[in-house]
């Protein structure tokens, strides 16, 4: 019996992946979250991080700045607005984005919410850079 479900990543614009999967980790608002084949049912917000996808011997990883998921009966639904692969980010993009997001930190106007999301976009980069 196969240990695999189904996950899918889709942004307003197109299908990013669509592919069996023995283990998922998402960045939730709760935290790094895992799952497996029969995990219960959930739905949750998606913090900016990484998405990594197990299976078999394969993984694939991706960046994501938000979203919503929903696993039901062995289906993971990853709705995001901003999805990339990491094979296809350049240094000079990750650097970009960091400085920005700094910049955007350092502004006394902004929400407590916004600078958490910022942190958290800003660690994830400077993990994978």
């Amino acid at each position: 019996m196969s240990e695999n479900f189904f996950v899918e990543i889709i942004s307003p614009d197109q299908s990013i992946l669509r592919s069996e999967a023995a283990e998922v980790t998402i960045p939730s608002y709760e935290g790094q979250m895992g799952i497996l084949k029969d995990h219960i049912s959930l739905i949750t917000f998606l913090r900016p991080g990484l998405v990594v996808i197990k299976k078999e011997n394969e993984e694939k990883k991706f960046f994501i700045e938000d979203g919503i998921v929903e696993f039901k009966n062995n289906n993971l639904l990853i709705l995001t607005s901003t999805s990339k692969s990491l094979e296809s980010l350049d240094k000079n993009l990750l650097d970009t984005i960091i400085k920005d997001s700094e910049k955007k930190m350092s502004d006394e106007g902004i929400s407590d919410k916004e600078k958490y999301l910022l942190s958290h976009k800003v660690d994830t980069i400077r993990e994978i850079n």
